[in-house]
């Protein structure tokens, strides 16, 4: 599976690390937010997401709401008109190109959030138990990459450096 993600700055990549370790989450990946999946995101649609997000303004995130579904405990974005418009832009360059997207990051099924506990239902109702209420985190984009699942892999496409603000 690809994922297509955004890392956030410094600061917030910090406090989420630090409510993972409160609830003794492991993860493969840095805090992130995912945008799309797939089972395959290959090296040309790569090459036109690079263009496309060279040209796009990355909205800030403020990541506020804890919700606790399908044994995953997460940190939800609030969900604003810029946030909206960069997904759909970026799925407008995925549509028709990637092999068997995953529906529930397609634009009108995405709840955008940051993955801070999988685990039993069990464990993710004493994690949420943990952390509630939560601080909000204000969250800068700070790199957008393909992660490929199986690898570990991860291909930047667009780093703050290059972002226009």
């Amino acid at each position: 599976m690809h994922l297509l993600v955004v890392f956030f700055d410094d600061e917030a990549d910090r406090a989420i690390r630090a409510l993972r370790r409160r609830v003794g989450a492991e993860h493969d990946l840095p805090p992130h937010l995912t945008w799309a999946a797939a089972s395959t995101i290959g090296p040309r649609v790569r090459d036109e997401l690079r263009e496309d997000l060279s040209r796009l303004w990355l909205p800030d995130l403020w990541l506020h709401s804890l919700a606790a579904t399908d044994r995953t405990l997460q940190l939800g974005a609030v969900v604003d008109g810029e946030l909206l418009a960069v997904h759909s832009a970026v799925h407008d360059v995925l549509a028709g190109r990637v092999k068997h997207p995953a529906a529930q990051y397609l634009p009108g099924s995405w709840t955008p959030h940051c993955p801070l506990l999988t685990g039993e239902d069990d464990e993710v109702r004493a994690a949420f138990a943990r952390l509630h209420p939560v601080t909000p985190i204000r969250a800068e984009a700070r790199r957008v990459c393909v992660v490929d699942t199986q690898t570990g892999a991860i291909d930047p496409l667009r780093n703050a450096s290059t972002a226009p603000r």
